[in-house]
């Protein structure tokens, strides 16, 4: 009799997938490494089981115990695919960015699920990889695999993706393209297929948003780079040591409906109903080998999830719509910049500033909302009418108070392409306005005002 023992001994040994139309037009061979044949449906399965047996191996796992860990959804599902086999409960922190079926996946294979806010610094106590690593700190006889750090991870790829891929293209692979995350499929993988082939070139896909790229060509880790996304499972916005950069020739930045749209033609063209950030690899990739493939080359694509994660995002039409996915709907963040013809300094309230004078400045400016700056003119803050009008009502003495004693969060960067759909779904109660920077690196502030008029003109 031909059989698995558990479910976790059938991942792996994925198959590649020529791609036939979505290629047209450009040279050599483009392949796909189609990962949603392992059992949870994504690449992570691979580094899930390899995590959680070196932690056994050495001690740190031990039977009954509790896996915590920070995931975009698919690691956690490998690792609660481990968990069933091997007895343990799990606990998973995730962003609230990331799509329903995600969570619902998760929780319908055993594991407790807690959501986190997407908007907040890395190391916020909100963020979910604070709230993973204090869940870890306070619950006995638990494991935080930790996937961004954990050399398991790209160790994973280095043993079984790598190998498989050489084998599979005969030794005759000249690229090799996936999308950055953690770093673990890229830099194990790339390292690998160096070893064998040192000119073989490794393309990792990045997203607007993300830190890796500049990082990459400049060696800055620049903060400015940081901005919400809704692509899920590429870019950070920290530096994970499974990203070794040295093992990644390039970064191509993807747009959210760049990869939105691939990853619907993928499904149409190509028969591959795949995740997201497949389309993010894909059309990366393709961007590279329409100028630099020639007929020989032979280029393969990590596609690492399945659609089923995203069926109430990019393949529903409502969504797609709402976020000016599947037509340009009014405009776009540039596009508004230009017509306020706003080349001035941006107006601003220092932190220092009473409040009183803040007021009068709103009022002179018939302005509702103002950014509030250090100092060294760094944004650090808001400042709204409704907020003072508030405290206001609370303590007429806030009148003499400074400007930081009763401002709120900086408004969120945004890019620069972003359409209106997109800015309108990130301005809400608790963010009134949103700042875009210009190719000149200057601040501009787009108002609610700002997008009904793009959208009525």
């Amino acid at each position: 009799m031909q059989y698995y023992n558990s479910i976790i001994e059938t991942i792996g040994n994925t198959p590649l997938v020529k791609l036939q139309r979505v290629t047209k037009g450009i040279k050599g061979t483009i392949l796909a490494k189609v990962e949603y044949f392992n059992p949870g449906n994504s690449v992570k399965d691979r580094m899930a089981i390899r995590m959680v047996e070196d932690a056994e191996k050495d001690g740190t796992l031990r039977p009954g115990g509790t896996i915590i860990e920070g995931t975009s959804g698919n690691t956690g599902m490998g690792l609660a695919l481990a968990a069933i086999a091997k007895g343990y409960k799990c606990i998973f922190t995730m962003a609230d960015k990331q799509s329903q079926e995600k969570i619902d996946i998760l929780r319908a294979v055993g594991a407790e699920v807690v959501v986190c806010p997407t908007n907040v610094l890395p190391d916020d106590p909100r963020s979910y990889y604070s709230v993973a690593r204090k869940l870890n700190q306070d619950i006995p006889n638990s494991l935080y695999p930790n996937q961004y750090d954990n050399p398991s991870n790209a160790i994973a790829h280095y043993e079984t993706t790598g190998p498989e891929i050489w084998q599979q293209t005969e030794g005759r692979i000249t690229h090799f393209a996936t999308g950055v995350g953690t770093g673990g499929t890229a830099s194990g993988t790339s390292k690998y297929l160096k070893e064998q082939k040192a000119e073989v070139v490794t393309l990792g896909i990045d997203t607007y948003g993300s830190v890796f790229k500049k990082y990459k060509e400049t060696g800055i880790f620049d903060e400015k780079e940081i901005f919400p996304y809704l692509t899920e499972g590429i870019g950070e916005d920290i530096l994970p040591k499974n990203v070794d950069f040295d093992l990644i020739d390039h970064f191509i930045k993807v747009t959210d409906k760049d990869a939105a749209i691939m990853t619907r033609r993928l499904a149409r063209e190509e028969g591959l109903f795949v995740g997201w950030s497949c389309g993010s690899a894909v059309h990366g990739a393709l961007e590279y080998a329409r100028q630099y493939l020639s007929d020989d080359d032979v280029m393969v694509i990590i596609l690492p999830d399945h659609g089923t994660r995203y069926l109430n995002k990019i393949y529903n039409d409502t969504w797609m719509k709402d976020h000016g996915f599947l037509e340009r709907t009014y405009a776009t963040a540039r596009d508004i910049v230009q017509q306020k013809n706003s080349h001035g300094a941006l107006l601003t309230v220092r932190t220092d500033t009473k409040i009183d004078e803040a007021i009068s400045l709103l009022n002179r400016e018939s302005i509702s909302q103002l950014p509030v700056v250090n100092a060294e003119q760094e944004v650090v803050g808001s400042l709204t009418d409704s907020v003072i009008l508030h405290r206001l009502i609370e303590n007429p003495e806030v009148r003499q108070h400074t400007v930081e004693e009763v401002m709120d969060k900086p408004f969120k960067f945004v890019a620069l392409d972003s359409t209106v759909d997109t800015l309108s779904s990130l301005i809400d109660r608790e963010n009134k306005a949103l700042l875009v920077r210009d190719e000149a690196n200057r601040v501009h502030i787009i108002t609610q005002a700002d997008l009904l008029a793009a959208m009525t003109s």
